[in-house]
C-alpha cells in the first residue's frame, strides 16, 4: 500500500519535525501565550490557503484523476471557515486578531506556501496530498494532546484552543480517507511527487515552529 510506503519514506523527516524544541516545551506546558499566539498568528497564515489550494488542485487534476475531484470537493466543504476559527482563538488568547488578519506571514510560512501552489501548478496538482499528509498526520499526533496541556498552564478559556482541538479529532477522519485516497494511486510518478512533497513539507513545516520559538 502507497500509504505505508508515505509513511516508511518520511521517517527521518518526521522525526526531524517531532525533535523541534518548541513542540516538546508545549507537550511540558513550557511554552509562554506569546508563542502560542504567534503559533496561531502562523497557522492563520497558511490555513487561509487551504480552500484556494484544493481549489487550485482540483482545477488541474487531469482526466485521469477525475476521481478525486470529488473528494477535493468534500475536502472543501470541511476546511472552509478554519481560518476564522483560528482568529477567535487569536482574540479568546489576548491576541490581536485583527492585526494578525491584515499582517504578512513569516518568511518559513511564505516559503511554505508559495511551495504549495508552485508545487501542484508547476508540477503536479496532487502535491496538495503531500502537505496534507503532513499538516493532519502532525495534527493528529500533537494537537489535542498540546490544547489540554497548554490550557492548563497557560491559563486560557477552551474557546482558545478551537483549532488545536477540532484538528485533532477531525484529522483522525481525514488521514484514514487519506490513506483510500492515495492507495488508490497507481501512477509512479504521482506516488513519487507525492512522497517528494511530503518530505519537503516536513522540513518546511518545521522551520515554521523553529520561527514560531524565535519570534516568541
Amino acid at each position: 500500500m502507497f500509504m505505508d510506503d508515505l509513511i516508511a519514506g518520511t521517517t527521518a523527516e518526521r522525526n526531524a519535525l517531532l525533535g523541534v524544541p518548541l513542540i516538546h516545551k508545549a507537550l511540558r506546558g513550557e511554552v509562554t501565550r506569546a508563542a502560542y499566539i504567534e503559533f496561531l498568528t502562523q497557522a492563520y497564515h497558511h490555513v487561509r490557503h487551504t480552500v484556494p489550494l484544493l481549489m487550485t488542485s482540483g482545477a488541474r487534476m487531469p482526466q485521469r484523476l477525475a476521481w478525486l475531484r470529488d473528494a477535493i470537493v468534500e475536502y472543501i466543504d470541511e476546511e472552509t471557515g478554519h481560518d476564522e476559527w483560528i482568529l477567535a482563538d487569536i482574540d479568546a488568547a489576548g491576541g490581536d486578531a485583527s492585526a494578525v488578519r491584515t499582517g504578512t506571514p513569516s518568511a518559513a510560512t511564505e516559503l511554505m506556501v508559495a511551495y504549495a501552489y508552485d508545487g501542484i501548478t508547476r508540477r503536479n496538482p496532487v502535491v496538495f496530498f503531500g502537505m496534507a499528509h503532513v499538516l493532519e498526520g502532525t495534527s493528529v499526533q500533537l494537537a489535542s494532546q498540546a490544547a489540554g496541556v497548554l490550557r492548563q498552564s497557560l491559563n486560557l478559556p477552551q474557546k482558545a484552543f478551537t483549532y488545536l482541538t477540532s484538528h485533532g479529532s477531525l484529522d483522525i477522519e481525514h488521514t484514514k480517507t487519506f490513506a483510500d485516497l492515495v492507495n488508490r494511486l497507481d501512477v509512479a510518478e504521482d506516488r513519487s511527487d507525492i512522497l517528494h512533497a511530503a518530505r519537503m513539507f516536513y522540513r518546511l513545516y518545521a522551520d515554521i515552529f523553529r520561527g514560531v520559538e524565535v519570534a516568541a
